[in-house]
């Protein structure tokens, strides 16, 4: 089952288009990486997939339409932005008393337990509160909500990294023990690679770059190759090159790691060197 399908998504404000011609299936139980540079068209997307904006094309996610169906969608869908809105004059007691009261799938005995883990006083004030404590509160009731699909938009945005690392086992153990489908849009690439199952790179309001996790730990490796050996590695099929210490280093696509040896030292590149790569040329491969 796909918890998202999307076909020939469209979005202009005035002649920008902010969405052009996605295509997107997320199946279920999977973890997302939505990743694109500033104006990519990622929070576009996320509002036409959680109805907040109404786009062309078919889009339908927990096979309803966002738009016209957003009061059922939202019974299964939990979302968490780079700001967690919550009123600073609310204590944190207060707000599980009011999550208890307003939404059918929240369990209050699941919030407490989190926050159990915390340093966070139960009738602190939100304004007392630290930014990534303040983090911590609002994942700890969005965690609690018995939710088919969670979306995460830029969420440890402004957190340090401590807050960012604590942030990312709970979500995973979370996931791990209730199977959700996650799609997470962040600039801090580096620290979501490891819990992604799937990810996509978003460049003027395209999809460029699409893969699975599984698939891309071995189909790019990077080489500094040897001076006598540049005229063969580039050969292969090349998605960056640069110049380290006077040294040529590859970024090699479909290369095996016994052949791309015999060229140089090896090493085994991040999402984030791909993103780049993809960036710098301008296009993408999928």
């Amino acid at each position: 089952m796909n918890v998202i399908e999307a076909h020939g998504l469209r979005k202009r404000y005035g002649q920008m288009p902010a969405v052009d011609g996605i295509e997107l299936e997320v199946p279920e139980g999977r973890i997302v990486g939505l990743i694109g540079p500033n104006g990519a068209g990622k929070s576009t997307t996320l509002d036409a997939i959680l109805g907040m904006t109404q786009v062309e094309g078919n889009l339908k996610v927990l096979g309803l339409d966002p738009w016209t169906s957003r009061d059922a969608l939202m019974e299964q869908v939990a979302f968490i932005a780079d700001v967690a809105v919550l009123p600073r004059w609310l204590r944190v007691d207060q707000a599980l008393e009011f999550m208890a009261g307003v939404h059918p799938r929240f369990d209050r005995a699941k919030a407490q337990a989190s926050l159990a883990k915390t340093n966070i006083p139960a009738r602190a004030r939100v304004k007392s509160l630290s930014k990534g404590m303040t983090a911590q509160l609002h994942l700890a009731l969005v965690m609690a909500i018995d939710a088919k699909l969670l979306v995460l938009d830029e969420p440890t945005l402004g957190l340090d990294i401590l807050y960012r690392k604590q942030f990312y086992d709970t979500l995973l153990n979370d996931y791990f023990d209730h199977k959700r489908t996650i799609l997470v849009t962040t600039h801090q690439v580096e620290e979501v690679q490891h819990i992604l199952t799937d990810v996509l790179f978003l460049q003027r309001g395209r999809i460029v770059f699409q893969s699975s996790m599984e698939a891309f730990d071995s189909r790019y490796v990077e080489v500094m190759v040897a001076p006598e050996k540049l005229a063969e590695a580039r050969k292969f099929t090349s998605v960056a090159e640069r110049t380290v210490f006077g040294r040529t280093v590859l970024l090699l696509e479909g290369v095996d790691r016994e052949t791309a040896a015999g060229l140089g030292e090896l090493r085994t590149p991040g999402l984030a060197d791909v993103f780049v790569a993809v960036m710098t040329a301008g296009g993408g491969v999928q």
